[in-house]
């Protein structure tokens, strides 16, 4: 894989991925060998066969004593072992493109240092670049208020390529439907998979969490990337404003000041029914603003190789 062509897997980026996995709680599906085990692994699990070790391969699963005998490098798989079939979900609703311009008037780390779209984009390419590095697949879903980009999964880099090409090609231009777009990915991905969701969750809650449910229902694994802005979170701005709706282009003027408390009390409200209903719904959820470290928020989905 050329890496350092893409915008949203930069070569720096992948460099400080290495070293990063990501695991499963449940037991997944899939015929190819990863580097994941299912939950039932233990001493009962049969023994399958050797293969070569690899650069990226974990040392600890290294056989010593075949290495002391032959002075080669394998790796003990077992037939329990499962490939991770990982389907990335991202949101490309207009709503994602704030903010639209970068803000130079306003008070200094209140504005992302990019689009919500563009974040997303760099957490989308990460997942899939630590996916295929470990020998797993995965899949890319686009969608706003329906799907509109599928591509199936692959577990090569060079499959990979066409997926980081279509994120720099995307341009949100519609209003989002999550609730529907879960359902019909619910129906369109069979079997058992992780599932990366990367929105800004700008829908009723109740909404999102019926969808986020189908999914776990399902018996997939589902991990939430709650993407906003920092100025979404904080509401820095003082004095009158005219806000607008990116999907609906509704204007309004307000003034900040007078309604900062309400909003930053509904907002923790929503937060923390957003954050409960993923938990309880067995999701894994992570909330993340803009300005967080690309490589940070990853890392706390994955876990040191």
């Amino acid at each position: 894989m050329s890496e350092g062509v893409y915008k949203f897997l930069p070569a720096q980026l992948a460099d400080r991925l290495r070293g990063l996995g990501l695991g499963v709680r449940k037991q997944m599906d899939g015929g190819m060998q990863g580097l994941h085990r299912s939950p039932a692994f233990g001493s009962s699990v049969e023994f399958a066969e050797y293969r070569a070790y690899v650069p990226g391969d974990p040392i600890r699963r290294i056989d010593w004593a075949v290495y002391a005998r032959t002075d080669r490098h394998v790796i003990r798989q077992f037939h329990d072992e499962v490939n991770v079939r990982a389907y990335v979900l991202l949101d490309i609703s207009e709503s994602m493109a704030y903010p639209e311009l970068a803000k130079t008037d306003g008070p200094i780390g209140s504005w992302g240092a990019m689009s919500k779209m563009d974040y997303a984009s760099f957490l989308a390419a990460g997942i899939m670049y630590l996916t295929v590095q470990q020998r797993d697949s995965t899949a890319l879903f686009t969608f706003d208020d329906e799907v509109r980009q599928v591509f199936d999964p692959v577990s090569s880099f060079v499959g990979l390529k066409p997926m980081l090409l279509a994120l720099e090609d995307i341009t949100p231009k519609r209003a989002g439907n999550i609730e529907k777009v879960l359902h019909s990915a619910a129906e369109k991905i069979a079997g058992r998979s992780l599932i990366v969701l990367i929105s800004d969750l700008l829908q009723d809650p109740r909404e999102v969490l019926r969808g986020i449910g189908h999914l776990t229902h399902d018996g997939k694994e589902v991990s939430v990337f709650h993407v906003l802005d920092p100025s979404e979170l904080k509401l820095p701005m003082d004095g009158l404003c005219e806000i607008e709706s990116l999907e609906t282009r509704e204007k309004m003027l307000v003034d900040v000041t007078q309604i900062r408390d309400r909003y930053l009390e509904k907002l923790r409200v929503y937060l923390d029914e957003v954050r409960t209903g993923c938990t309880n719904a067995g999701a894994d959820y992570f909330l993340v603003d803009t300005l967080t470290d690309v490589r940070d928020a990853l890392f706390r989905r994955c876990m040191p190789s």
